[in-house]
């Protein structure tokens, strides 16, 4: 199976290349699904970066970013949480989370 048939670019190597980074946009959100449905069907993180050629640690660090990256906002606009109240929010959420999961 091809992605990209090379024929099937601009000739304008600039055009081409602008091609080549749109599709690369599209492969990194179909990737990003079957990580998460890998995930969600129960597959470690281990199992993931093996199927992606890359550790553990790579792929958790690199598939995560984005749910860290909105927790730390989260963090940011919620200053005034104490630890305690940012606990009970976090074990509530967690709960929430399996409930969900088991009604499945």
């Amino acid at each position: 199976m091809s992605l990209i048939a090379t024929d099937e670019l601009p000739a304008n190597p600039l055009d081409a290349l602008r091609e080549l980074t749109r599709r690369e946009g599209i492969l990194d959100e179909l990737r990003r699904e079957r990580v998460m449905a890998a995930r969600a069907a129960g597959a470690s993180w281990k199992q993931v970066g093996e199927a992606l050629g890359m550790s553990r640690q790579s792929a958790w660090e690199y598939f995560s970013a984005e749910t860290r990256e909105r927790l730390a906002a989260n963090v940011a606009a919620n200053e005034d949480l104490s630890e305690d109240g940012a606990m009970a929010l976090a074990v509530s959420e967690v709960k929430a989370v399996r409930r969900r999961h088991r009604s499945r």
